[in-house]
Formats: structure tokens, sequence, C-alpha cells
């Protein structure tokens, strides 16, 4: 047994707590129980005490969290949900630092990795929260908090007996527009076209939301594109964004 068998921190990271089988919700989500490299070990040590929050059912200051005590100068606070291993997260960050970034995740091996990065870039405008998003959402952050929220490449489930876990569903958009300023933006990218439809049809359906295109957005430069997504695009397959404002 080595010593983070014994760390009630590392496996509270790894690890998903027990449900009761009669009250477990459906998520959106699967836990993955990913084993962390050395690497990411080490930056979860070293990293998470600095940039790691842990999920609690009260409000947070997010001016406060990101060491921006004066309001007048507020960056512009963006919530990133499932930012999978974090790659894309870094770059936004590096590519808007007037910007911060709350980072949503709930696998550790990926939270770990954006750890590493942050440390290894010297990157100071993210702050991460291992939990599921849509408890963060209701609990952790204010209504009218958000300048925007990006959503990439999100499981699209898209087998039909499974649809009923996607994340963007109507219950789902209205809460994010709670959290939305006025003028906030809702930004969600996929590579599956069907997801893609489903995604439009929802975002099309929520009267606080208008899209900024007659159907799918150019992808804005901010976004990088991932690994994956380039060798998506060279074997001819497509990508969707979706960039929609709140009224």
């Amino acid at each position: 047994m080595t010593d983070k068998d014994n760390n009630p921190t590392y496996q509270r990271r790894v690890f998903e707590e027990s449900e009761d089988p009669k009250q477990r919700k459906i998520r959106s989500f699967v836990l993955r129980q990913g084993r962390l490299t050395p690497a990411q070990e080490r930056a979860f040590e070293s990293a998470w005490p600095a940039f790691g929050l842990e999920y609690q059912k009260t409000l947070i200051d997010l001016n406060e969290i990101f060491g921006r005590p004066d309001t007048k100068t507020d960056a512009k606070k963006v919530l990133e949900i499932g930012f999978g291993m974090g790659d894309a997260t870094a770059k936004i960050a590096q590519t808007l630092p007037d910007h911060d970034f709350l980072a949503v995740e709930v696998h550790a091996p990926g939270v770990g990795a954006l750890l590493k990065l942050i440390e290894e870039d010297d990157i100071d405008n993210i702050r991460i929260i291992q939990h599921d998003a849509v408890e963060v959402l209701n609990n952790m952050l204010a209504d009218a908090s958000l300048d925007g929220v990006h959503i990439f490449f999100p499981d699209p489930w898209h087998k039909k007996r499974h649809n009923k876990r996607r994340l963007i569903k109507a219950e789902f958009v209205k809460l994010l527009c709670s959290k939305l300023k006025v003028g906030a933006y809702l930004h969600v990218a996929t590579d599956w076209e069907e997801y893609a439809e489903w995604v439009l049809e929802v975002l099309q359906a929520e009267p606080q939301l208008k899209n900024t295109a007659e159907t799918y957005a150019e992808k804005p430069s901010y976004r990088p594109l991932t690994k994956f997504e380039n060798r998506g695009i060279k074997l001819g397959h497509g990508v969707w964004d979706l960039v929609c404002l709140k009224a």
C-alpha cells in the first residue's frame, strides 16, 4: 500500500462517493475511475491548493476566488463545463488573459492534467471544481454572475435509449440562462451532427437566448482546434459550433 492509498484527499478525487441506488439521479456523465499518472498526482499535490475549489453548498464570490477584489476592474467570468484533459481550456485562458475561467470536470485524470498545464505554463486565470456541473450551478454560482459558458464536445449519448442522459436539455439550458448576465453568451461545440441538430432545437426553443447565426456559427477564434478535431477534419468529419446570447 502506498502513501496515496491512505490519503483521503487523493481518494476523494479518484473515487465516486457511494450512492443509494433508489436515490441515484440520471447523470449526463459516467464517472470513470481512471488512474492518475505520477505527474498528475504531483500536480494535484502542488497546484490544487492554489487553483482548486472544493464543492460547497453556498455561493462563491468569483472576484474573490480569482484574486480580483476591485470590482471596477472586474474580468469577464466564463464557466467551462466538462474540459476533458484541459488542453483547450489552458490555450483559451492564455488567449484571453483578461477573462477568468471556472472549469468544472468530474474526471480526476483530466483535472490532474489541467493542473499540470497550469503549473507548466504559469496560468493564473483558471480555477477548477471537480464536481457535477448541475450542482455547482445550483449551489455555488449566483444568478447573473457569468459572462459566458463553454460546453465543448459533450457526450452525445447517441443511442436513443440514452438520450435522457444528454447534458443539453431544456431544463439545463434554463438553469444556465439564470446564471448568465444579459448579453452573455453560451457556446456549445460538437462533432456529432445529430447531436448538433438536437442542441440547435433546444437552444432555439429557449426564449431567453438569441442565436448569433441562422443555424450554426463559424468557429470563434478563441476556441482552438483539438488534436482529435484536427484528425476528424482531415477525415472529412464535421464540427458544429452554436453560439447564443442571453437577451
